[in-house]
């Protein structure tokens, strides 16, 4: 039987792990520009669960950094 829908190869996975992590950090600032003055525990869990996706899919995008093989050692500079 022949696959009608390919497996996406490991750029488009990277894509598409970029374009999720995009959207997660532009819900975050959607909710910092419409936060209220006094936050309520609502704002304090709706929050949270916002900073838990946007981990989530940075490292959902680092994953598929490394499959598809642009890992970099570290960003930050040894000057010290």
């Amino acid at each position: 039987m022949t696959d009608l829908y390919p497996a996406a190869d490991d750029r488009e996975l990277l894509r598409q792990a970029a374009a999720a992590h995009t959207a997660a950090v532009r819900d975050v600032e959607a909710f910092l520009r419409r936060l209220p003055d006094v936050p309520g525990p609502a704002d304090v869990t709706e929050y949270a669960n916002l900073l838990t996706r946007e981990e989530q899919t940075r490292a959902d995008r680092e994953a598929a950094v490394d499959a598809a093989g642009l890992t970099i050692a570290s960003l930050e500079s040894d000057q010290g």
